[in-house]
Order: C-alpha cells, then sequence, then structure tokens
C-alpha cells in the first residue's frame, strides 16, 4: 500500500504557504520602497579634474551635464568625448552601487 503525501489542511501547505505568501509581499512592498528612494536621488559623475560633471536621476536618466571651458580643445574633440564618457559612466555607476547596496540584501544568492 502506497502512502500519498498530505498536502491539504493544516499539514504541509496550509498556515506555512500563507506565511511565505505574507512574507513575500511585506519584502515586495520594502523592496519598492527603497527602488523609490533611490529613484528619488540624484547622482553624480566627475571626470579627471571635474572637467566633466554629469548628474543623474536614481532611474538613470541624464538630469544635466556640465563641460567646463578648459574640456573644450578644438585641436583634441577626443579628449572632450573621453572626459564625457568617464563622468557618465562614473555616475551611472554610483547609482548600481546605491541600488547594490539597498536591494542586494533581497537579491543576495539569486544573481
Amino acid at each position: 500500500m502506497s502512502r500519498r503525501p498530505n498536502f491539504g489542511g493544516m499539514g504541509m501547505g496550509g498556515m506555512n504557504m500563507q506565511q511565505m505568501m505574507k512574507q513575500a509581499k511585506k519584502l515586495q512592498a520594502q523592496m519598492a520602497e527603497e527602488q523609490e528612494n533611490i529613484t528619488a536621488q540624484e547622482f553624480t559623475g566627475k571626470s579627471a579634474d571635474d572637467l566633466v560633471v554629469a548628474t543623474f536621476t536614481g532611474d538613470r536618466k541624464l538630469k544635466d551635464i556640465k563641460i567646463d571651458k578648459e574640456a573644450i580643445d578644438p585641436d583634441d574633440p577626443d579628449m572632450l568625448q573621453d572626459l564625457v564618457i568617464d563622468a557618465v559612466n562614473k555616475g551611472l555607476a554610483k547609482i548600481d552601487e546605491a541600488t547594490q547596496a539597498s536591494l542586494g540584501k533581497y537579491t543576495k544568492g539569486l544573481m
């Protein structure tokens, strides 16, 4: 005679599943709140000597870019391009770091 597992009632699934769902919803709400906090912040990336400063919102949108006159050399446009890329990448990296610091506790081991 084979034994069938009892998954109904309060056995394996009942309250434990409800508690797990409640906990999952709580974590989801906490994550959403922390993501909103990050989105509300501004992040700044600066190139070497602060010649280019890029400001982003927490949802990774470029809000402002400032270019110092010293960075503009008509004979060397590649330098300005490099400075802009450097500032933009540093700003985006700061958003990634803040996101990981805030949300990493929820995704630890999942990525």
